[in-house]
């Protein structure tokens, strides 16, 4: 029986950078400062806060959100703050909801290396919808996840979801 290879090219970024994250600048700090919003892949930003798809997601629609400020640890955060960051939590279950139609969700946070924070100095939700099936042997077998949409696909989608839901609430 001969090894058999699947591709996944996607991953040499990710890989790169986690490799070289030692004196990297925080993603969730630099990235809402270029004001490159699609390329960044940020969906809304609130007045302290912000929604972000994952660049390197555990599933299609994967979301994240971060507060603007630089915060390790949930107490760190004022209350405005933690009533900001979890509305856009609840904006991001109604746009994956509207726009993906999943099963169910696991919400949570990663808070410290120990928890399997890849940016362990700020702190940030991940959303990550689910659906029943989505699951394969792929990541276990493979080491691999099967991702079926482009990132830029995935962000126009709910964009316009997220665009028409906010223009509705304004009415």
């Amino acid at each position: 029986m001969s090894l058999r290879r699947l591709w996944a090219i996607w991953r040499m970024p990710y890989i790169k950078l986690l490799a070289s994250e030692g004196g990297k600048e925080c993603i969730f700090c630099k990235l809402p400062r270029e004001n490159r919003d699609r390329e960044n892949l940020i969906l809304y930003r609130s007045s302290s806060s912000f929604i972000i798809m994952n660049k390197y997601p555990y599933n299609p629609g994967h979301l994240m959100v971060a507060p603007y400020r630089h915060v390790a640890n949930l107490d760190e955060l004022s209350d405005d703050e933690i009533i900001d960051v979890m509305n856009l939590v609840r904006i991001s279950v109604r746009i994956l909801k509207e726009a993906m139609s999943p099963d169910g969700f696991n919400i949570g946070m990663n808070v410290g290396k120990a928890a399997g924070a890849g940016f362990e100095g700020h702190i940030h939700i991940h959303i990550v919808p689910r659906w029943i099936g989505d699951a394969n042997f792929m990541p276990i077998l493979g080491n691999t996840k099967v991702i079926s949409e482009a990132l830029t696909n995935t962000y126009d989608e709910l964009k316009k979801v997220l665009d028409n839901l906010v223009a509705r609430s304004k009415s």
